[in-house]
């Protein structure tokens, strides 16, 4: 060794992410799918805010933009 200690702060280890889950578990209970989903469309909108408008692609037309169907004679 030579006698540098390990940083203090660094990324979580197993027992850690453990821990987290189980507090946020607590915390948040039947909610939690929820959060989690509204948690990924902020990330979503923060990338594609990133990446500027040119990026945005056309949004795919709704059913409500079907033509409407001619009856069977």
């Amino acid at each position: 060794m030579n006698g540098i200690p390990p940083p203090a702060f660094g990324m979580p280890g197993s027992l850690e992410w453990l821990v987290i889950g189980l507090v946020a578990l607590l915390l948040f209970g039947k909610r939690l799918p929820g959060v989690a989903r509204s948690l990924g469309q902020a990330l979503h909108e923060f990338r594609s805010g990133l990446s500027g408008p040119e990026a945005e692609k056309p949004a795919a037309p709704g059913p409500e933009a079907k033509p409407p169907e001619k009856p069977a004679a």
